[in-house]
């Protein structure tokens, strides 16, 4: 479905792992049980139907491969702002906006080759869940993108831990998300956190599962302390919590209640 994930067997790992990509951006490959298989990213924005992968094996041969995306219906939230500038930005902030919007893009676009990244997360941080992923959100009754993340809500300065290893591949303020990190687990799958109060590592920094990148907050584009979680692969946002273990879930369900 369109913000989930697709898994596609491919060759046996007797031969080394092919080369995959869709819509130009190149798809996680990871071997298990004796075969590969492509772990794919679709964004928001997929149309239902069909959806073409082209796969180069080790001796340079092309083939496809087929992903049928089914539709899917996401609920509506809809936000009060004061800061008019928040929802109407002005002719300068909409120049940051762009400057930024080219941050991000080459942020998730990030691709660095490992073996087997870590695909079990853990939550990065304990609360509430006041926004689920895919909503679609209007800001003072204006429509705006999708929501392409999950919104944790807890006090101001709560910790942010890394949800798997990875390594900081961007820090920055920015006018929507306020103060961010990204972090880069491995075959593009890379992760960002905003609103953050303040920021506790650096770009470069390898980070390991656990520990603290952050301090929950309410800068950028927010109403009130909260952690805007965001998952990426193959460029594409999807919903955290498929990477979080049933078990994890399961707490966090009852939490809600």
């Amino acid at each position: 479905v369109p913000g989930g994930i697709a898994i596609v067997p491919l060759s046996a790992t007797d031969t080394p792992a092919p080369h995959v990509y869709l819509g130009g951006e190149r798809v996680m490959v990871v071997g298990r049980a004796g075969q590969w298989y492509a772990v794919i990213g679709l964004p928001l924005t997929t149309t239902d139907g069909p959806q073409q992968l082209t796969v180069t094996d080790h001796a340079g041969r092309q083939s496809t491969h087929d992903v049928i995306v089914q539709p899917k219906e996401y609920d509506t939230q809809r936000i009060r702002l004061k800061d008019k500038r928040l929802v109407d930005p002005s002719a300068t902030d909409l120049q940051r906006i762009e400057r930024e919007q080219l941050i991000l893009r080459t942020a998730f676009a990030h691709w660095r080759d490992t073996e087997m990244p870590d695909l079990r997360f853990d939550l990065p941080a304990r609360g509430r869940v006041s926004g689920n992923f895919g909503l679609k959100r209007f800001f003072n009754d204006e429509p705006r993108q999708p929501h392409s993340g999950i919104d944790i809500a807890a006090p101001l300065g709560t910790p942010v831990t890394a949800p798997a290893d990875g390594v900081v591949i961007e820090t920055g303020d920015y006018f929507f998300n306020g103060r961010t990190v990204f972090l880069d687990h491995g075959q593009g799958l890379v992760s960002m956190y905003n609103h953050l109060h303040r920021i506790r590592v650096k770009p470069g920094l390898v980070v390991k599962r656990g520990q603290r990148i952050g301090d929950i907050g309410a800068s950028g584009r927010a109403t009130g302390p909260h952690l805007h979680w965001a998952v990426s692969l193959n460029s594409a946002r999807v919903d955290p919590l498929l990477f979080v273990p049933e078990e994890v879930l399961a707490k966090l369900t009852a939490t809600k209640h």
